[in-house]
């Protein structure tokens, strides 16, 4: 088991991470009856997109000796209607000021693009990636 979801009423989740703990809380958007106090389960889609890419960039990283420590993913999702649901991520990474290899930099942003969830993600959901080194 992964995790346990509790709703909590007044359409607040939280999920708990069986193994660590750690929680996460999510509201509805205020566009879909919500108070929006919390990331909605589709941010959580899209930041899920970014924390993918950062993690496994960090992993073919380590193993080069680079680092990507500072690291910072903007996160931009955007809804469609009739069906909502998510139309589009863009994620914007924006790399520490080290100056690095092009070797690396091509390395980096190749494996940012094969990242699981965003490979699981809709074909039909428009996806763009941007990387300012």
């Amino acid at each position: 088991m992964t995790s346990i979801v509790d709703y909590k009423g007044k359409l607040r989740t939280v999920s708990t991470h069986v193994k660590s703990g750690e929680q996460i809380i999510t509201d509805a958007p205020v566009d879909n009856n919500g108070k929006g106090e919390a990331f909605s389960p589709t941010d959580m889609v899209a930041n899920s997109v970014a924390t993918c890419m950062l993690t496994v960039m960090g992993i073919a990283a380590e193993k080069k000796d680079i680092s990507i420590e500072g690291a910072k993913a903007e996160v931009e999702k955007i809804m469609a209607s009739n069906p909502r649901r998510i139309a589009a991520i863009n994620v914007k990474v924006t790399m520490p000021q080290i100056p690095y290899e092009n070797a690396h930099k091509k390395l980096l942003e190749k494996v940012a693009g094969t990242c699981p969830v965003l490979q699981s993600i809709h074909p039909e959901i428009k996806k763009k990636l941007e990387f300012v080194w």
